[in-house]
């Protein structure tokens, strides 16, 4: 199997107890994560070992991405376990104090790419496209961090 790594961080002006706790407020996924919906399936969302589940798409048309929480440490870390079909590795929001004011967030993806020698082929397009759309995420989640 194959890895990809994607890491990308933004700035936002608010503290990271702020950025921490938007970014953690799994319901509210749909106003920063770009065509995602999440919940928490099991668990209270807010401790390892809790499971979320988070729908990528337009309509029905997406995929379903199930996680584990696998380290939770606020408001400086949240790691998670994809352990969906399509979606497998880890991901892991970084949250640090700005020199200044503000906050860095970093989100890193470590993610094994499906589709076997078809998901290598599609890499150096996939990485890109991925990088793109995880930063503007980050900068969605930022301004949302920031009213």
């Amino acid at each position: 199997m194959t890895q990809s790594r994607i890491s990308v961080s933004v700035d936002a002006h608010a503290r990271p107890e702020r950025v921490f706790s938007v970014l953690t407020d799994w319901p509210r996924h749909d106003e920063w994560m770009v065509l995602t919906r999440a919940h928490v399936a099991v668990g209270d969302g807010r401790s390892a070992g809790s499971r979320l589940e988070a729908f990528t798409g337009v309509g029905p048309v997406g995929f379903l991405d199930t996680m584990e929480i696998t380290e939770w440490d606020p408001p400086r870390t949240v790691k998670v376990r994809h352990t969906g079909r399509l979606v497998r590795g880890t991901g892991t929001f970084r949250v640090s104090p700005r020199e200044g004011g503000g906050s860095t967030i970093v989100w890193e993806e470590e993610l094994d790419l499906p589709f076997g020698p078809v998901g290598r082929l599609g890499r150096p397009l996939v990485g890109p496209l991925g990088a793109a759309m995880l930063r503007l995420s980050l900068r969605r989640l930022a301004e949302l961090s920031d009213r």
